[in-house]
């Protein structure tokens, strides 16, 4: 078998990887919840490849990315469920439903009238979702009431921030970041005390709150938190590097070396980022 432009080899390939006599082992044996880890990983894997602005890389990655899509397709359809081609109609229907104004008649001629007329139909769906489910007597009540359009799939950061945007539509917000401050002082303060207690359930608890505080003034400010973490994840990733060449240098190894050492080069690789500017 020989690679291909058309969808339809990888079908095959998937189709090929997964036959219970002559598969792979490890694809044989997989389901939807091993999978699942991967699917999300490649993901963040093309996000990853579009902030290096490494097309290669991303093109690479979309393939990846596109093969879990098929796996699971694959996996349903050897359960009776749905196949890859059904994958394909479902978001074709959904794509013409959500742009009336592109393929029927409507009035949206701006991309804030776009945006309201995307918001409204994805609610209707979601009502309509409700009520399917509610027949087939699967309960989801996070899929009720007016934050139901949110998803629970999404990444713990990106919930909360979705979750605060679709409340601020109806006026449930802070009118700045100044009092949004006040509240991560405050949830601080509630941390030390659960902190204090030894309570590690109410530590958890407490520690969210503080988080989506923190969340909530991103949001303010106009700073996305996932973007914002990642880059202070760059940024430790950069100096904890620095600390390892500086100590291998001397001849010293990160697990001999004392707390205060490497918090002395941390402080050095803070002084040098500064002066680059």
């Amino acid at each position: 078998m020989e690679a291909s432009k058309d969808i339809s080899r990888l079908i095959e390939i998937m189709a090929a990887l997964r036959n219970p006599q002559t598969g792979c082992p490890w694809d044989i044996v997989q389901t939807f919840e091993t999978i699942k880890p991967y699917t999300i990983e490649e993901a963040y894997e093309v996000s990853d490849a579009i902030e290096r602005h490494d097309m290669d890389d991303l093109c690479d990655e979309l393939g990846d990315l596109l093969l879990q899509v098929v796996f699971h397709a694959r996996m349903a359809e050897e359960a009776g469920e749905f196949s890859f081609g059904d994958v394909v109609e479902a978001i074709t229907r959904k794509m013409i439903r959500r742009h009336p104004h592109v393929f029927a008649r409507s009035d949206a001629d701006t991309p804030d009238a776009v945006k309201k007329q995307w918001d409204d139909i994805k609610h209707a769906e979601t009502r309509e979702r409700a009520e399917r489910r509610a027949k087939r007597g699967v309960s989801e009540d996070f899929k009720a009431g007016f934050l139901g359009s949110v998803q629970r799939s999404f990444p713990a950061l990106t919930e909360a921030l979705k979750l605060q945007e679709r409340a601020a539509k109806v006026g449930f917000d802070w009118s700045a970041p100044e009092p949004i401050l006040d509240k991560i002082e405050e949830e601080i303060g509630e941390l030390r005390v659960a902190l204090a207690e030894g309570d590690h359930a109410k530590v958890s608890d407490e520690l969210g709150d503080l988080i989506f505080a923190v969340v909530n003034i991103g949001r303010h400010v106009k700073a996305d938190p996932e973007d914002s973490l990642r880059g202070t994840n760059t940024k430790f990733r950069r100096r904890f590097n620095h600390i390892e060449a500086v100590l291998d240098a001397e001849g010293e190894t990160l697990e001999a070396a004392s707390l205060e050492r490497m918090e002395e080069i941390w402080q050095a690789a803070k002084a040098i980022e500064r002066q680059l500017g």
